[in-house]
């Protein structure tokens, strides 16, 4: 006599459904999850850098970085070294030959209103480096300068804070429209091409060409940045 072959019923095979489902829902959770903290991370650091820029203000009447009377009022170790005054923080070297878009770092610590401790070795160091200037949560150098490098980069110049690079274009869309108006090129926080070392930032892969143009969620990108202005 033959075998007869036995298949699954249906009750074995929706068991087997809502197992699947389960762990597809619990797959896609946890990358919510893992996003939305990633997406709080950057806010957290983008927040409490501008609240120390302000609150410096606020204390001296005068910018971090561009701090005329550092050396003087702010307890610097080795001493700090002073901006020129100018009210701008200078992206290059200013007439000193102090580049002030790294000392601002250092007098924003100093002082006290940023956990850490950022040092310049000579008042003509140009580069970031890990003594100099925090990083992002991708372990990129973030920037604090009065420069036009945000939008289409040709908007008036203006003080602000950069994310730095290689963010997902999803992190940096969902930043934008958690703490501003959700356009790459419009409103307080703006695409950036700011990029302290490593491969350059392509506009088209982090913003696309829709009327107004918006963040080119979808494509794929991990090497996008923004800027905060003040």
């Amino acid at each position: 006599m033959g075998k007869v072959s036995k298949g699954f019923t249906l009750i074995e095979i929706a068991i087997v459904l809502v197992i699947i489902g389960l762990l597809l829902g619990g797959v896609l959770k946890g990358q919510e999850l893992i996003t939305g903290a990633r997406v709080r991370n950057l806010i957290s650091q983008q927040d409490g850098i501008k609240a120390a820029f302000f609150g410096f203000q606020d204390r001296f009447r005068a910018l971090p970085g561009d701090y005329a009377s550092a050396s003087a009022n702010i307890n610097c170790n080795p001493a700090c070294f002073s901006g020129d005054g100018n009210g701008r923080i200078d992206p290059g070297a200013n007439s000193q030959g102090t580049y002030e878009s790294l000392l601002a770092w250092n007098h924003l610590t100093a002082a006290g209103f940023l956990n850490g401790s950022f040092t310049m070795a000579a008042s003509n160091t140009s580069a970031p480096v890990d003594t100099n200037n925090p990083k992002n949560p991708y372990s990129v150098y973030i920037q604090i300068v009065y420069d036009n490098n945000y939008g289409t980069g040709t908007p008036p110049s203006k003080h602000n804070l950069k994310t730095g690079s290689q963010i997902p274009v999803e992190i940096i869309a969902e930043v934008d429209r958690k703490i501003d108006d959700g356009l790459p090129y419009a409103g307080g926080f703006q695409y950036s091409t700011y990029v302290p070392s490593g491969t350059a930032l392509t506009p088209s892969d982090c913003v696309n060409a829709s009327t107004p143009p918006g963040w080119a969620i979808g494509g794929g990108s991990t090497n996008c940045g923004g800027a905060s202005l003040f």
